[in-house]
């Protein structure tokens, strides 16, 4: 097992470690957008472990998740210039048929998908990577240029308009994630769709940032066995949890004003120092451990994790599955949240390895491979 493949399923882990406060509110997808989110407290020991686990997902594997797949695009790549082979040549399908993944899992199950940025994205890289290095580096801090003068005018206009504390979701719609139907709630992300779809637009430069920073770190060597990639991962070890954690505890701590700060300038330093931190860990320890082969695994079956933890998720807190979100409320916060996602850590591991050892890739994996050799 490689160390990308453990960090991949950290990544999927790590990314549900997000969005499980997502379903498991009152307002779910919807409530994010319109600002429903809770503020830090550490009145309890309860409040204290929700807001600390809150404070280390925001963001941050999302960010990794980014990063890993720019260094996805970079393999191919060079698998491609290997087998003398043009580039991008096919790669554009497999992007649209990856647009076309995303399109579905978010009507079906969830509104905050990231497959469908992931593809856009892809397609402008995977062209960019048939350009000079110089080109690309041009791109590149252009890219974060626009993204952090982006985030410091929308954060200046959120504290100039200051504290007000998010709008609560409407009745109606805490009615229809607890007790609406399924098809409910297909029609209502296809009526709000342009706004359920901000997040990727507004941080379209950020996505771009850290795809070529993902090719960057790959051909730099930063995940190899080498001195130089344990140079490389001590640096973002360092770098990455020092400048990045303490950006997003003092974001978080301000308040709701911050939270871009928070979650897309805090983040994406913080996941290079998560890149660093895996890395040093399983360079001192090993990487044959049962936990370990789960998350590679799973890292492995990527994208089929990906969507499935959606799916349960979905099953067990919407109303038309088990509806846990309403009928548990906020009695047994927030250790029926960690339970969920816990569990759901532990069927993705569990059954991807299953899955794995009888066949090469994931379900979602394999029908992907079989409709672009059509």
């Amino acid at each position: 097992m490689s160390k990308r493949q453990v960090l991949r399923g950290a990544a999927i882990l790590g990314t549900l470690l997000t969005n499980v406060w997502i379903f498991t509110s009152p307002g779910a997808e919807w409530g994010v957008l319109i600002g429903d989110t809770v503020a830090p407290s550490f009145a309890s020991f309860p409040d204290t472990v929700g807001s600390v686990l809150r404070l280390l997902a925001n963001g941050k594997f999302l960010a990794l998740l980014t990063l890993l797949f720019g260094v996805g695009l970079a393999i191919q790549h060079a698998s491609a210039a290997r087998r003398g082979l043009p580039w991008p040549g096919r790669y554009p399908r497999r992007a649209l048929f990856l647009l076309g993944e995303g399109v579905v899992h978010f009507v079906l199950v969830f509104a905050w998908d990231v497959l469908m940025g992931y593809a856009v994205t892809a397609l402008l890289v995977a062209w960019l990577l048939t350009r000079s290095r110089r080109a690309r580096n041009r791109v590149m801090w252009w890219a974060l240029g626009v993204h952090l003068t982006l985030m410091a005018l929308l954060t200046t206009a959120l504290v100039a308009a200051g504290d007000q504390g998010g709008d609560t979701p409407s009745r109606a719609v805490r009615d229809l994630y607890a007790h609406g139907s399924w098809g409910e709630q297909i029609v209502f992300r296809l009526e709000n769709a342009l706004a359920l779809r901000l997040e990727p637009i507004l941080t379209f430069a950020l996505l771009v940032f850290l795809f070529l920073l993902g090719v960057r770190l790959f051909r730099a060597g930063a995940f190899g066995q080498d001195a130089t990639g344990r140079r490389i991962r001590t640096r973002l070890l360092r770098w990455g949890l020092g400048l990045g954690l303490p950006i997003s505890v003092a974001a978080s701590l301000v308040g709701s004003e911050l939270f871009l700060l928070d979650r897309y300038v805090g983040g994406p330093l913080t996941a290079l120092g998560y890149i660093g931190l895996t890395g040093v860990l399983l360079d001192r320890i090993g990487g044959t451990g049962p936990l370990t082969r789960g998350l590679a695994n799973v890292g492995r079956a990527a994208l089929s994790g990906y969507v499935l933890q959606n799916v349960l998720c979905v099953l067990v807190a919407y109303g038309f599955g088990l509806g846990l979100t309403h009928r548990l409320g906020d009695r047994w916060q927030p250790w029926w949240v960690i339970g969920l996602w816990a569990a759901v850590c532990a069927v993705l591991m569990a059954g991807a390895s299953w899955w794995l050892r009888r066949f090469g890739h994931g379900p979602l994996e394999s029908v992907q491979r079989w409709a672009l050799r059509r």
